[in-house]
């Protein structure tokens, strides 16, 4: 009897995972060495996360940018299965999943992301609403559609946390909403995108005041009740009335990851070596917002959609590698600028001696996200909606 082939279990289909999948696909497989690839994920979708802003002003629509996994691994060799992962052990290297089977592994990817922290407030788990995923992009349009049913005079929006997502939100719904629009950002720092180059911060800043976006600078969030939110601002809390709250601040471990007998730092991520393999678990890899991943010259490299795409490739080639005895590579984090979208046709660049804003940041940004979807089928899919898209519009 021929021996079963090993086994890959990559736990997680964002950016790190599903990434990683397609990416072993194209590797030189000798005969007996290639191994089985299952993709496990809680969704059916692959969510393209930097495109969900388009989905509040729907200039795009959800097959555009979360199209599902049956449609993107056809014609591959990687199972996909739709499912939680409940239990990890170890010591067998077996996943218990949600429907009581189990599976062994001889290679696993941890690459699940993480979760926005919601109880660190009062009233903030109850009524406010994250922007991480597809179902919280349907539930803050659900809200805009009632609230917009209503023809109230105002709606009145605050958004928490002056980072990329609040930025990019606070720009898409004032063009959303227009004349209608009291939106306010607030930030508990002394400015908005601390850690943005100063072009790209210029260009938000004046993108927030066009569209009369009220900025909250070194003001906390004290309680979030059903129509109001509290603010502290040098020792004085105001309560302000609003109708939607948004909560962009943070990411945190999931709670399965952080019960893993692995070693992980004081904020709970998973220790990892250069190759991306967890500490004392060879056999282990974990990508994105779950590892403590550095760059060489120790500093913590940002959990973004960027850094886990690159991880992607080197996870790929050190799990082939390790598979058919080959030098693995350490990672090697390449700052390639970062993009925003400030409103409807508007967009920043800012990256390898570039910058870029206005329509042409807006082109720029789109281009090179098309070129980044998972499969060239969808690439092709996408393109083609984008260039015939306009012409519909013009003769309907």
């Amino acid at each position: 009897m021929s021996e079963q082939p090993l086994r890959i279990c990559i736990v997680g289909g964002g950016f790190g995972g599903l990434y990683t999948a397609l990416r072993l696909t194209q590797f030189p497989w000798e005969g007996d060495q290639t191994p089985e690839i299952i993709l496990i994920d809680k969704s059916d979708r692959f969510l393209f996360t930097p495109l969900l802003y388009e989905l509040i002003t729907e200039e795009m629509q959800t097959w555009e940018i979360a199209p599902p996994y049956e449609e993107l691994l056809a014609g591959t060799a990687i199972r996909f299965h739709q499912g939680c992962v409940t239990n990890i052990d170890i010591e067998n290297q077996q996943l218990q999943l949600d429907n009581h089977h189990s599976l062994h592994y001889d290679r696993l990817v941890l690459a699940m992301g993480g979760k926005t922290p919601l109880d660190n407030f009062s009233g903030v788990k109850d009524y406010a609403i994250p922007f991480r995923t597809l179902e919280d992009a349907y539930r803050i349009k659900e809200r805009l559609r009632l609230l917009e049913e209503k023809e109230a005079e105002k709606i009145r929006i605050a958004i928490v946390g002056g980072g990329y997502s609040g930025v990019e939100l606070g720009c898409k719904l004032a063009d959303r909403l227009g004349d209608k629009g009291r939106i306010r950002l607030v930030e508990r720092g002394e400015k908005i995108l601390s850690s943005s180059p100063e072009f790209n911060q210029e260009v938000a800043q004046t993108a927030l005041e066009s569209r009369r976006v009220f900025i909250d600078l070194e003001t906390e969030v004290t309680q979030v009740t059903s129509d109001s939110i509290s603010l502290a601002y040098k020792g004085k809390i105001d309560t302000i009335p609003v109708d939607l709250v948004l909560w962009t601040v943070g990411t945190q471990v999931i709670d399965m990851v952080k019960e893993l007998p692995l070693e992980k730092t004081s904020k709970e991520l998973l220790k990892i070596n250069s190759h991306l393999q967890v500490i004392d678990h060879p056999e282990i890899f974990a990508v994105g917002d779950l590892a403590a991943c550095y760059d060489e010259s120790k500093n913590l490299i940002p959990a973004t959609a960027q850094t886990a795409f690159q991880q992607s490739d080197y996870c790929a080639w050190n799990l082939w590698a390790s598979i058919t005895h080959r030098p693995l590579l350490p990672f090697a984090y390449q700052p390639l600028g970062e993009m925003m979208a400030l409103g409807v046709d508007n967009a920043t660049l800012s990256g390898l001696g570039v910058n870029l804003d206005g329509p042409f940041g807006y082109m720029a940004r789109r281009l090179i996200y098309l070129y980044r979807l998972p499969t060239l089928k969808h690439q092709i899919n996408v393109g083609i909606n984008w260039i015939t898209k306009p012409l519909t519009e013009f003769f309907s």
